[in-house]
């Protein structure tokens, strides 16, 4: 009997270790599958982060060309008008509040027209080589955070936000208007869109104290459409 349970416990034993194998060997194929899968996923995600990367650098040249696309055609007016061209944003910007609208109007100054008349078309010829990297141009319309002296700082920013967004509009609607862009109307009902910003951005000095008269101004921004071809990328 000894014998017998003997050859038993053996037998057991051996069935044992082959169980062990067969599930070493299970575990063994699961982790090469998985190896196999993790080097996937590896190679996927570079191939996105080099798309993307390559989006980056195409966004930087795009930046840059637009830039200097408007430098070269505006440099000569840049002081007469004084305007400046910001190479991070691409905002064309007119710093002369008197020049530009009357003190709390939002009418456009005769001055203000004949800029226009002669800016936005050349505006819109040196962006014509860009218009299919180009989202959207904002108009946009900074005030001072003054008002009243009777004002809160509350009133006074939405009553400057209601002062903004009047001069943007009247802007938008007199470039609308010029005969010399009728054959692009409908770019520019679609893609330039006019925004009052109130005090949200003011130009202060050194010491962080506003100045008023900067802080009045008007801005051509020119927005890629950079983000949207990233987060096409990220859906695929």
């Amino acid at each position: 009997m000894k014998k017998i349970f003997g050859e038993h416990k053996t037998k057991k034993k051996q069935d044992a270790s082959e169980q062990w194998i067969s599930v070493s060997d299970l575990m063994t194929g699961l982790m090469v599958v998985f190896l196999f899968i993790s080097i996937a996923l590896m190679r996927h995600a570079l191939i996105e982060r080099d798309k993307i990367k390559s989006i980056a650098v195409a966004y930087q040249q795009n930046q840059v060309a637009i830039y200097d696309a408007l430098l070269l055609e505006f440099s000569k007016e840049l002081n007469a008008w004084n305007a400046q061209i910001d190479k991070d944003t691409l905002a064309f910007e007119f710093k002369s509040p008197d020049i530009l609208f009357s003190k709390g109007s939002y009418e456009l100054s005769e001055s203000f027209q004949t800029m226009l008349r002669d800016f936005f078309p050349r505006y819109m010829a040196v962006l014509d080589k860009f218009k299919e990297s180009i989202k959207e141009v904002r108009i946009e319309g900074h005030t001072s955070s003054q008002w009243g002296e009777m004002t809160s700082v509350d009133e006074a920013y939405f009553y400057n936000m209601e002062l903004s967004q009047a001069r943007t509009r009247s802007v938008l609607s007199y470039i609308q208007s010029l005969e010399s862009l009728e054959g692009q109307k409908d770019w520019i009902r679609s893609h330039v869109a006019a925004v009052g910003l109130s005090s949200s951005k003011p130009i202060v000095d050194e010491e962080g104290k506003e100045d008023s008269d900067k802080s009045r101004r008007v801005t051509f921004r020119v927005i890629t459409n950079a983000d949207i071809q990233i987060s096409k990328i990220i859906q695929e």
